[in-house]
């Protein structure tokens, strides 16, 4: 009977609505007309809508669906970083993306830049809809516009290098196809200084304020080169901003750290036993393939190369110059020797299999799961049982954490997608305070005046958080933590000093990728350093001798400067007609 009623209900409404004189100006289905959204709310939803476009999530994008979102962990693939992970023969087309044989079809490029339009379009809508209300005042929710434009553009252009810009006045024309003739830095700085104009200091939980504008307008500067504009910014949240270092460096990668102190702009994820699409869907594939919850799909498996990173020399600093000649032990090779089919049987280090003994940074087993430590509560990492890969494929022994629930979260923080991929509910954070203290130390190294001492203090700030959080502690044989002992033999100390401007750059690039190891960072940085062809070239020939895999580096492309940006969509091109141009890189 229900339906039948509701069946009526519509069939009537369907007939007043077609016998209307003024049936043709209705608006289509699922769309709320302008006038009706002239309102706090309307502007309120609309800003909603912009803000959740940073995961990727829309109707209509194109492209493949996991690269759009903000996370950027598939651009690691192409760093020394990460592997793309599973099987050579998983998703051809990130097998590509990692190997370097990049086409300017492939779906990936297409996925991330359909995402980002869609978000500077929901931007445009906002300011949009601002300018055709009189009679109240929206200046905050016009910054939180202009600031996510910025962030949206801002990703388009470290990505593609040169895209187009969108303005309102394009978007209420719907004049979408702009040329794109370079750079669009002055339309981002514009931007991200609207922002700051417009907002105040209060922290709002998933919004930007003026503190997180202005990291992000010295963010901007840093990949210029404007040093000496981008120091005092940072400067400013430094010593006056509201935002610190959380005591604890996993807190970032939980759900005790989400929105924190040390949170300063993060995608706002949530998920639930079922499936939600509050979840982080573009980093479905990213969980190991197997494992404690029998999760899918093995990509993103950090190198042999960054583990090694992670060595110190024995006073507690890094091997700057020499930690790719030596490897941190690993498993690759050696099976599990447990069933893994019987989840009663707890895992057991294998017999032939010693892990490392030697000192390295605690971050690490933060970072990324090694055979016989505890992977992030769910017991000892049984090894190759968890590695969907196989021992000719390209992807190594390890597997990442940071973007993986703690045990004690799956209720709160898995949800499943539609083929059992896992939708997580952990935040990404996109700016963290650490972030903006090593960009300051950064800018306080290449300004025209270096500052060594600030930068000095700067990076021990980190390394102190590091020196001083929990480590992760060993396991007995049921697999409970025993107190008081590390899982490995951690040492962490601070530099005593910066004695020349050379080695104060290299010891900040090297803390960025041990703080931000596997956070989707670290291909830009090399970029913007203007140093990825020499480092990945080199990285690919280590990766080969570390994996002892006959064939493994021949499966690369050399890295060229046309790596340095990632190619504009030919789909794009084609539907613009031919009024975008393929960036010079890759014409």
């Amino acid at each position: 009977m229900k339906k039948k009623i509701i069946f009526s209900t519509m069939l009537v409404g369907l007939l007043l609505w077609a016998c209307a004189d003024d049936f043709t100006e209705k608006a289509a289905t699922g769309n709320i007309p302008d006038q009706d959204l002239q309102t706090a709310t309307g502007v309120e939803l609309k800003l909603t809508a912009a803000y959740s476009a940073m995961d990727g999530e829309r109707v209509n994008r194109q492209g493949e669906g996991v690269a759009a979102g903000g996370d950027n962990w598939w651009a690691d693939v192409v760093s020394d970083d990460a592997h793309r992970g599973s099987t050579d023969g998983d998703n051809t087309a990130l097998f590509q993306v990692e190997t370097l044989d990049w086409q300017t079809g492939n779906s990936w490029f297409l996925g991330r830049w359909s995402a980002l339009y869609g978000g500077v379009n929901r931007s445009n809508a906002v300011l949009a809809l601002i300018d055709q209300i009189t009679d109240q005042d929206f200046t905050r929710q016009a910054g939180e516009a202009y600031f996510l434009r910025g962030y949206f553009n801002f990703e388009l252009q470290k990505f593609y290098g040169y895209p187009s810009f969108i303005s309102v006045e394009n978007l209420v024309n719907e004049e979408f196809n702009q040329p794109n003739p370079g750079p669009i830095w002055a339309e981002i700085e514009a931007d991200f200084q609207a922002a700051i104009e417009r907002l105040d200091d209060e922290i709002l939980v998933g919004r930007a304020n003026a503190w997180v504008a202005k990291a992000f307008l010295g963010k901007a500067y840093l990949y210029q080169g404007k040093y000496d504009e981008a120091l005092p910014l940072f400067n400013d949240i430094i010593n006056n901003g509201p935002y610190t270092l959380n005591t604890e460096f996993v807190d970032n990668f939980n759900a005790a750290g989400e929105n924190s102190l040390e949170s300063m702009f993060a995608i706002q994820f949530a998920s639930d036993d079922g499936r939600s699409f509050n979840g982080n869907g573009a980093g479905t594939l990213n969980f190991p393939g197997g494992g404690p919850l029998g999760t899918c799909c093995g990509f993103y498996q950090p190198t042999q190369d960054l583990v090694n990173a992670y060595q110190t020399d024995g006073s507690g600093l890094p091997l700057l110059d020499t930690y790719a000649a030596t490897d941190v032990v690993s498993d690759y090779g050696i099976n599990s020797t447990f069933d893994h089919d019987d989840n009663e049987e707890t895992p057991e280090i294998p017999t032939d299999f010693t892990p490392h003994t030697g000192p390295l940074d605690p971050r690490l087993d933060y970072t990324v799961s090694r055979r016989g430590i505890d992977y992030n509560g769910f017991g000892r990492n049984p090894g190759k049982a968890w590695i969907r890969a196989t021992f000719s494929d390209i992807s190594g022994p390890y597997l990442p954490k940071k973007n993986v629930y703690q045990a004690d979260e799956v209720g709160a923080n898995r949800g499943t997608g539609g083929w059992g991929s896992d939708w997580s509910g952990i935040n990404y954070n996109i700016m963290r305070f650490a972030d903006v203290l090593l960009m300051a130390a950064e800018a306080a190294v290449e300004q025209s005046t270096p500052n060594l001492p600030l930068a000095l203090e700067y990076v021990n700030r980190v390394r102190d958080r590091a020196k001083n959080m929990t480590y992760v502690q060993a396991l007995d044989e049921n697999d409970d933590p025993i107190p008081n002992t590390d899982a490995a033999n951690y040492q962490i100390e601070l530099y005593a000093s910066f004695p020349d401007q050379a080695f104060a750059r290299k010891a900040i690039r090297f803390e960025r990728r041990l703080e931000f190891g596997m956070e989707g960072h670290r291909l830009f940085d090399l970029r913007r350093w203007g140093n990825a062809m020499e480092t990945i070239n080199t990285y690919i020939e280590n990766e080969a001798e570390d994996l002892d895999q006959a064939g493994y580096d021949s499966k690369f492309n050399e890295y060229q400067p046309k790596h340095d940006l990632f190619p504009i969509p030919i789909n794009a091109i084609d539907q613009s007609g031919n009024v975008l141009e393929q960036s010079p890189l890759w014409q």
